[in-house]
């Protein structure tokens, strides 16, 4: 029994965003062959006016959204106007920016440990120095029902048909109480997130009343994208960190987990959701 490719699915940017596999499974006492689809990754560079930025692994597609999303969230972009030209070199793995009024800001802002307090409190809440100055305290007054929350978590599984069939993507929406929803899948949590941001700020759509909804745990790095995008209400499947939480409250965020099944936990500023 072999295990070979034997076919590759392309994605809107032409990059292979999976592999469609033969693989050897054992199931109830037997060895069988069969096709299984896998994720890709792929590795981009970011240049910022001439000077390497970032390197992001990530699911090939939907690139400049992600490109956009990021710079937006690290602080590098404040308005999209800023951006005079994106150039994504596939075959490379490449994407060169370049940027209007670009901050002064060194790759040690972006490592530098920022130790803020939590609410006054004893506990403290840990950021990358960047964090601190690109999150935002929500300030969105959205409120959803119960129903509401369901209907946005059940839109979700409709759309995560890349994670149906292969396991290994994360998938983040971008809705509202009407139930429309914008999908991004993606092997890393942030780069889904990124890419919403991205095709937020590239149509002009206005982020009051937006919810995100997001597939799998809630930690504090998918906590702080939330707030970087400047959404009220993050909605997920599964649990939340503790840190999350200190951070969701400090900067007045609703956190909902565990969002299966008929029930859900709201951990932090429940006000906004409704019976």
């Amino acid at each position: 029994m072999t295990v070979a490719a034997l076919s590759r699915e392309v994605g809107k940017d032409g990059l292979l965003i999976a592999d469609v596999r033969s693989v050897v499974t054992y199931e109830r006492d037997r060895y069988s062959v069969r096709e299984d689809k896998v994720a890709s990754e792929y590795a981009l560079t970011i240049y910022v006016n001439d000077q390497e930025f970032a390197t992001v692994v990530c699911t090939p597609d939907y690139l400049e959204d992600m490109v956009i999303g990021f710079l937006a969230s690290e602080g590098v972009i404040k308005d999209i106007l800023q951006l005079r030209q994106l150039l994504v070199n596939r075959r490379s793995g490449t994407v060169r920016v370049s940027v209007d009024d670009l901050p002064a800001l060194t790759h040690a802002f972006y490592n530098k440990r920022y130790i803020g307090s939590c609410c006054g409190k004893s506990r403290q809440s840990f950021y990358f120095q960047n964090d601190a100055y690109t999150a935002r305290k929500a300030t969105d007054s959205v409120h959803l029902t119960a129903r509401q929350v369901f209907a946005l978590m059940d839109r979700l599984d409709e759309e995560a048909s890349l994670f149906r069939e292969t396991g290994g993507v994360h998938i983040a929406g971008l809705g509202d109480v009407s139930g429309d929803m914008l999908t991004r899948s993606d092997i890393g949590r942030h780069n889904a997130l990124d890419k919403l941001y991205g095709h937020a700020l590239r149509e002009g759509i206005s982020l009051a009343g937006k919810v995100v909804t997001f597939s799998g745990r809630l930690s504090s790095e998918v906590l702080l994208k939330v707030a970087k995008i400047g959404v009220a209400v993050v909605l997920c499947k599964s649990a939340p960190t503790a840190l999350a939480l200190d951070m969701a409250q400090e900067l007045n965020l609703t956190t909902v987990g565990f969002v299966r099944s008929g029930s859900f936990n709201v951990y932090t500023n429940a006000w906004r959701i409704e019976g």
